[in-house]
């Protein structure tokens, strides 16, 4: 087989340090260098003072235009084997133009997340009622991201609760699906041994990017119904909020006297949670699996969440701390979490487990690759089966590729 060139769509440019999906998009572009893949990667969006020079990895970074000819005729001249969409967004815009150019590259969608399930959660949150299925199959969102995982050859799917969703609700075939959780490096004993101990770290953490509206509503949960509880318990106590793209909401938030600190962005997220003692993660809607909560399983700080912040991401092991949904509880566990050294040690120690056994990049690398292989060797075959994708590619449902078609020309005569 020649050489494989992955040409990677970003919806935004890679910031690994500001988001967990900047992360994870660093991760799989790792994993396809590792594999001597040569790796292209091209985004339509502004670049931000905080992205990755990708060109010192050896990557080559294009700027594209949405509803423009020049993708074809670049994705032709370069004629990529594998093509991986950042979310189903770039899907929608690109993955037709792909198809009609490069009809033998394998197309790939990552989703990051299931977005029509965090947005349907933060709908229902919002007008206070309980999460159900049947609004997720009603969702708009979900027929769009359902069409966009059809369209693809394969989807990755993060969490072990999404890939359930979509086989046993939405009846995907798995056939489309691939888990792959994040790629993460084992713990080994000199990373554990450079770990601070329980009495040389201080105060509560919590960090997000506050572009990301779970993390906003998490903050505010903190302030409104955990932190006088805490406070009460442990007057000496602080809590210090890190994130990225901080906003008003946030920043009017910081009050000294209560030790509620909030500190903005971390040049080093790890850094900051490695000496925090307990990471507060009360999240109430969202997807997927939480970068800030493997972040504190890699620094060694056990944390508080929600069963949404933990969903998909444990499986049969214990978790590194307490999941909890009431918020009087949750204030109980994470006074206890951060007072009682036994039960913060026994918390770490479910966290190395956690990493090695479900995030270990060694054990998922191969895998993968092995099934994209498959793929490429098989792939008119694959695409025959997936009978609902072509129905989806066919001419006369392709709205997406007409009103593109559209824009272009418009733009075209201004």
């Amino acid at each position: 087989m020649s050489k494989q060139h992955v040409l990677i769509i970003g919806t935004v440019w890679v910031e690994p340090n500001s988001s967990a999906a900047g992360s994870r998009m660093l991760q799989l572009i790792e994993l396809f260098l590792n594999q001597n893949y040569k790796v292209s990667f091209a985004c339509a969006a502004q670049k931000s003072e905080k992205a990755l020079s990708l060109k010192s990895l050896g990557i080559d970074e294009v700027t594209i235009e949405l509803n423009a000819t020049s993708f074809d005729d670049f994705v032709k001249q370069l004629l990529p084997t594998i093509v991986l969409f950042d979310r189903f967004m770039t899907e929608e815009q690109f993955g037709w133009r792909v198809a009609e150019n490069c009809p033998n590259a394998i197309r790939i969608l990552d989703t990051e997340d299931l977005h029509f399930l965090r947005k349907t959660r933060y709908q229902q949150l919002k007008r206070g009622e309980e999460f159900t299925i049947e609004a997720l199959l009603k969702s708009d969102d979900a027929k769009r991201e359902i069409a966009s995982i059809l369209r693809c050859d394969l989807s990755l799917i993060i969490s072990t609760y999404e890939m359930d969703l979509l086989k046993s609700v939405f009846k995907i075939d798995e056939k489309l699906l691939y888990y792959l959780p994040f790629l993460l490096d084992k713990i080994d004993e000199p990373r554990i041994e450079k770990w601070k101990s329980f009495e040389e770290r201080a105060h509560f953490i919590f960090i997000g990017n506050f572009f990301h509206k779970p993390n906003v509503d998490a903050v505010l949960t903190i302030k409104n119904e955990i932190w006088s509880n805490i406070k009460e318990e442990l007057p000496k106590v602080e809590i210090h909020i890190y994130g990225a793209y901080l906003n008003q909401q946030i920043s009017q938030l910081h009050n000294k006297k209560e030790g509620f600190i909030i500190k903005g962005f971390a040049e080093n997220a790890k850094e900051v949670v490695k000496n925090a003692r307990v990471v507060l993660a009360p999240l109430r809607f969202g997807a997927g699996i939480k970068g800030k909560l493997t972040e504190a399983m890699i620094c060694g700080t056990p944390s508080v969440t929600t069963s949404i912040g933990a969903e998909g991401m444990c499986k049969n092991v214990s978790w590194n701390g307490f999941i909890e949904d009431d918020f009087i509880e949750f204030s109980k566990k994470a006074i206890q979490l951060f007072s009682d050294k036994n039960t913060w040690e026994t918390s770490q120690k479910n966290g190395i487990e956690i990493i090695n056994t479900i995030y270990d990049k060694e054990k998922l690398s191969d895998p993968f690759i092995n099934q994209i292989k498959e793929i490429q060797l098989n792939l008119e075959q694959h695409r025959t089966q997936n009978f609902l994708g072509s129905l989806l590619q066919h001419q006369t449902l392709q709205a997406t590729k007409y009103m593109s078609k559209w824009i272009e020309s418009k733009n075209s005569l201004q």
